[in-house]
C-alpha cells in the first residue's frame, strides 16, 4: 500500500513518474500554442488544446518563493525538519511546488540559480532543488 504523502501515478502522469525514476525532469508542451506548462495535465492551460507532449526540461530553475518549516510531527517530514517548501520558475517557464535541499533556511533566496535532482521515495523519484 502507498504512503499517504506519495503522489498517485495515474496513466497520464506515469511518463512524468517513469522520467523521474530515471532523474529526468519532463514537462508538458502544447502543440498548438506552443506552450510550455506544468503540472501534468491532459490539455493546454492556455488554448485548451488536447494536442500535448511531453518534453525534457534543463533541469534549471530560480527560487520563486518559499516558506521554512521547523515543526512537522507527521511522518516522514519530522525526521526532515527544518525543510523549505519552494515554489520554482523553470527555466522553459512554468512554476512548480517543490522542496530546496541543500541550503540552509537562512541562506534561502528569492531569485537564486537552481538545480533539480531526484530523491528517491521508494516507490517514486520527487524532484527537489538545490542552489546551483
Amino acid at each position: 500500500m502507498a504512503q499517504s504523502h506519495l503522489p498517485l501515478i495515474e496513466e497520464e502522469t506515469r511518463p512524468y513518474w517513469d522520467a523521474a525514476r530515471e532523474g529526468r525532469l519532463l514537462i508538458q508542451h502544447c502543440e498548438p500554442c506552443g506552450e510550455p506548462f506544468f503540472y501534468p495535465r491532459p490539455f493546454c492551460p492556455r488554448c485548451w488544446s488536447d494536442r500535448v507532449r511531453w518534453t525534457e526540461a534543463s533541469g534549471r530553475a530560480r527560487l520563486y518563493t518559499y516558506s521554512v518549516v521547523r515543526w512537522n510531527d507527521l511522518p516522514p517530514f519530522g525526521e526532515r525538519v527544518p525543510y523549505i517548501p519552494a515554489v520554482v520558475d523553470l527555466a522553459e517557464g512554468p512554476r512548480m511546488m517543490t522542496e530546496l535541499v541543500g541550503c540552509e533556511p537562512g541562506a534561502a533566496a528569492i531569485g537564486m540559480p537552481l538545480r533539480v535532482e531526484f530523491r528517491d521515495e521508494g516507490e517514486v523519484s520527487v524532484p527537489v532543488f538545490r542552489p546551483g
